[in-house]
C-alpha cells in the first residue's frame, strides 16, 4: 500500500469527490443514502465517489443501519478533526482519558492558566 500525502490526494480530486469530502467535513458524517442526494448524483455515482474517498484514505466508513435499511455511514478521518479546542499552548486537556479530574486539581489549573495566557 502506497502512503500520499493527504494535500497530495486531495490535490488530485475529481470536482464531485472534492464536493464529496467537503460535504463529510461539513457534516462531521454522512449516511451513504442520503450523501448522494445532497450531491445531486445517483447511488451508483455517488458509491463510486465514496470508494475512492476510502481508498484515498480521506474518509473512513463502516456499515450501519438507517431508517431501515443496510447502508455506510460516512466520517471523516482522524486527521481532519480539529484538536485545537482541546490544547492550551502545548497541552492537552486533562479531561482527556479514562481517570476523572478533579476541577480543582493542578493539572487543570494549570491547564486553564495556559489558556488563559494564550489570548
Amino acid at each position: 500500500m502506497v502512503t500520499v500525502s493527504v494535500s497530495a490526494a486531495e490535490a488530485e480530486l475529481s470536482e464531485d469527490e472534492r464536493a464529496g469530502l467537503e460535504l463529510v467535513r461539513e457534516t462531521g458524517g454522512i449516511h451513504q443514502s442520503d450523501f448522494w442526494k445532497e450531491l445531486g448524483v445517483s447511488s451508483r455515482k455517488g458509491s463510486r465517489i465514496v470508494e475512492s474517498l476510502v481508498e484515498k484514505g480521506l474518509v473512513d466508513r463502516e456499515e450501519t443501519i438507517y431508517d431501515g435499511h443496510n447502508t455506510y455511514y460516512i466520517s471523516p478521518t482522524a486527521r481532519d478533526l480539529d484538536f485545537t479546542l482541546l490544547m492550551a499552548g502545548d497541552m492537552l486537556s486533562p479531561f482527556i482519558g479514562e481517570e476523572e479530574v478533579d476541577p480543582n486539581s493542578d493539572a487543570f489549573s494549570q491547564w486553564i492558566m495556559n489558556l488563559a495566557y494564550e489570548e
